[in-house]
């Protein structure tokens, strides 16, 4: 739909709303109250359910969400104050969404995690935004940490939470159209003292590093950055990182080789 359409149609809706809380306000009837929020509710609808769709997808029928905010709807309708210049939208959204929040919070965790990691996850994902339009990118798990005074770890298990609305199926296909489940991916328990060794190995290796190179792995394996966003840090072009990083990886497994080890 055009926004003009849209501002229109608001308009009208407003418009109607406000109307029939002047009359709701002067009708001392049950029966007439009843009605007129009746009608309050049916021209408020499409906003309504329009809110509960934008949560569709998250693992809650949606027919579910329609119900709460439907709910949320009434609430506010009883709460509101109507006056000159005071909009019943932007009184009834805060509420209704605020009411579908809720729900989430409280009821669709398959596997509930700690109130801390659902909070410090809704405080990350509003300033996400503000910190992307500051640095021209998406920030780093670090930068964004920081910026939200938050130990780094914390803020990935709090983003890490969010698998627990709905975990995957152990029955899940791999990908679509594949015959192979996730179950399947699932190790076997293995050789804990060779996998120490092979980490002090490794450890070794990016410990002779140039500080330029070991920079640079950290960037694409830690912080998980683009090639284009470790360019844009570190001053150089995307095909600079990108052979770079394969002359890196070259070079380890040059220098995990058993032979190379031994000696």
């Amino acid at each position: 739909m055009a926004p003009a359409q849209n501002t229109q149609r608001s308009f009208h809706r407003e418009t109607a709303t406000r109307h029939l809380f002047g009359a709701l306000q002067r009708t001392r009837t049950p029966e007439r109250r009843e009605r007129l929020i009746e009608r309050i509710v049916t021209v408020n609808l499409p906003l309504c359910d329009g809110l509960a769709r934008r949560y569709a997808g998250r693992g809650v029928e949606t027919d579910d969400l329609v119900q709460v905010a439907r709910t949320a709807l009434l609430m506010a309708i009883e709460r509101f104050q109507p006056g000159p210049g005071v909009s019943f939208a932007s009184f009834a959204v805060p509420t209704i969404t605020g009411e579908l929040k809720r729900y989430f919070r409280d009821h669709c965790w398959m596997v509930r995690p700690p109130r801390r990691l659902q909070e410090l996850r809704a405080r990350a994902a509003a300033v996400r935004e503000e910190v992307e339009q500051q640095l021209g990118r998406s920030p780093s798990t670090a930068e964004l940490a920081e910026e939200l005074d938050v130990a780094p770890g914390d803020l990935e298990e709090s983003i890490a939470s969010a698998s627990s609305y709905r975990p995957l199926s152990l029955d899940a296909p791999v990908h679509a159209g594949s015959s192979d489940d996730l179950a399947g991916l699932l190790g076997e328990p293995g050789d804990l003292a060779g996998e120490l060794t092979d980490r002090i190995a490794l450890h070794r290796v990016i410990a002779g590093m140039p500080a330029r190179d070991r920079q640079i792995i950290v960037l694409r394996f830690a912080e998980e950055c683009t090639q284009q966003e470790i360019g844009r840090r570190m001053g150089m072009s995307q095909m600079q990182v990108s052979r770079t990083i394969a002359r890196i990886l070259r070079c380890a497994r040059l220098a995990l080789e058993p032979a190379a080890i031994a000696s």
